[in-house]
């Protein structure tokens, strides 16, 4: 039975998709009765190496359980300090949540500490594997990591497959990536776009989150030209800080003449404005050419928004074609065509209907059960081993 969870990875004073998640995990547990706390990082990122304005959140409330500011990304004294200190807790099971090679050492050595204790179960919850983008020594890096940890949760079967090809043994459960249902009620379309200072009588779609390369907002771009043939009559909202050069976008929509179909909001959206951005929309569109899941997949289900996603890595799993809107190829005329179909069918209506009723699969509960899952298996298997 798991009386004590320890969670490892961001939350508050951190913005962020995984900080938000960590902390609604944390608060699935403790409703179970379960005592929780999150270690956090003293520091995350050195300055240097972060492309945003800011790691952390403003004007927001820390959680009711409690968050740890221990671990510093890059100094070793500490990550061994940080390991014995849990190791001495003795937790009944720890969860490290991995994204990146860069955190792979800290985690990694973390873990190994713990592990001493000879008690401790390790759950890593895996997002990425082989990240977006990549760089040399993320193989080495993740394979540190990897090596320490009993077992992993993963969110799409593509970063399932990406792990299996390397550690064919090693435990894995699935669980989809649970809503973001922390942003409160859905807020009527009207009201939205008057908070957005957006014109009333017009439609819009919706590029939202962190702008990387890998996301494909050239390709919306593209896209967005290729419509203008034809009567769909829409508006773009991009809302997100540029972690790319934020210039080339401007230029490419002069290049196709699009400036004036683009409003753009860019910077980090906070919590308390982000019903604004998609409940002002029709539809999201995430043009992605490389993907896992989508944390902003699961902010659209929770406002009962329709999709248009690319058919690239856990997207697909996650948004049906044609029920909760579309999934096409990583090109600029397939996102066309399906900007232009999703507008001269009217599918909004339906569309949105759907996603109502296939967000009931992506509960918090679930991810707590999977993790319970494999956290039993690895027990059984210690004890078999032990026979």
């Amino acid at each position: 039975m798991v009386r004590h969870i320890v969670i490892i990875g961001p939350a508050y004073p951190y913005r962020g998709g995984i900080a938000a998640t960590n902390e609604r995990l944390a608060q699935e547990f403790i409703s179970s009765g379960v005592k929780v706390s999150i270690y956090t990082f003293s520091l995350q990122y050195p300055t240097f190496l972060f492309p945003g304005k800011t790691q952390y959140v403003e004007n927001t409330k820390a959680p009711s359980f409690p968050v740890l500011r221990k671990i510093n990304s890059i100094n070793p004294f500490n990550w061994i300090k940080v390991g014995r200190e849990l190791k001495k807790i003795k937790p009944d099971l720890v969860i490290v949540r991995y994204w990146i090679p860069f955190l792979a050492p800290a985690l990694g050595t973390v873990v190994r500490k713990i592990k001493k204790n000879k008690f401790t179960k390790v759950i890593a919850l895996v997002d990425n594997f082989i990240p977006h983008e990549k760089r040399p020594g993320d193989k080495m890096l993740s394979h540190y990591f990897m090596k320490a940890i009993d077992g992993c949760v993963v969110m799409s079967h593509s970063v399932k497959a990406d792990i299996e090809k390397v550690y064919s043994s090693k435990p894995i459960e699935y669980c989809p990536h649970p809503l973001f249902d922390h942003y409160g009620k859905i807020i009527p379309k009207v009201e939205a776009k008057k908070a957005l200072k957006l014109n009333p009588d017009k439609n819009y779609i919706l590029f939202f989150g962190l702008v990387r390369d890998y996301k494909g907002l050239d390709l919306l771009i593209e896209a967005v030209s290729l419509t203008k043939s034809t009567n769909a009559d829409y508006e773009v909202i991009v809302a997100g800080e540029f972690y790319s050069d934020e210039e080339k976008y401007y230029a490419l929509m002069d290049k196709f003449n699009v400036r004036d179909k683009f409003r753009v909001f860019a910077q980090f959206i906070p919590d308390d404005l982000v019903p604004y951005f998609f409940c002002a929309a029709d539809v999201i569109v995430q043009p992605y050419k490389d993907a896992t899941q989508s944390g902003v997949t699961q902010v659209a289900y929770h406002f009962n928004k329709p999709m248009i996603v690319t058919n690239v890595g856990g997207l697909p799993e996650m948004v049906h074609h044609k029920k909760v809107g579309y999934v096409v190829a990583p090109n600029a005329p397939a996102i066309a065509q399906a900007i232009a179909k999703f507008y001269s069918e009217n599918r909004e209506k339906d569309f949105s209907a759907m996603a109502a009723i296939e967000k009931n699969k992506y509960s918090w509960k679930r991810m707590e059960e999977t993790i319970y899952i494999l956290f039993s298996k690895l027990h059984y298997n210690k004890k078999t081993f032990n026979g």
